[in-house]
């Protein structure tokens, strides 16, 4: 009785595990590229300021240790990457519907009369 319990709840779950989701209206796209952008950002504005404190640290290592330190490396500069400015991606979105308009339909071609066949 344990094995037929158990198989019934693996199948259950397993039942479970396949059920796919309706896929997402426009709405819901939407809201997952503006939050992909701003974690995106969000990345940046980390790395700019990992930078910054990695160079306020050299910069405190060089001051205080000539000795030890060596000559600095040079680096490129910390980029900035400003404030959060999210513009929707609506340009691109309405161009494959203009251009799926201006192609003209293709007819479908009619089928020749079949020769009626002699029994």
């Amino acid at each position: 009785m344990n094995k037929q319990l158990f198989a019934l709840i693996l199948a259950a779950f397993s039942a479970t595990a396949m059920a796919k989701l309706p896929p997402p209206n426009d709405e819901a796209k939407a809201k997952a590229a503006e939050a992909a952008a701003k974690t995106a950002h969000a990345g940046k504005v980390d790395n700019y300021l990992l930078c910054k404190s990695q160079d306020k640290v050299a910069a405190h290592v060089q001051k205080t240790n000539k000795a030890k330190a060596g000559k600095p490396v040079a680096t490129p500069p910390c980029a900035d990457p400003g404030k959060f400015v999210y513009t929707p991606p609506e340009a691109a979105a309405s161009a494959p519907a203009a251009a799926a308009s201006t192609v003209a339909p293709v007819k479908a071609a009619t089928p020749a009369a079949a020769p009626a066949k002699k029994s």
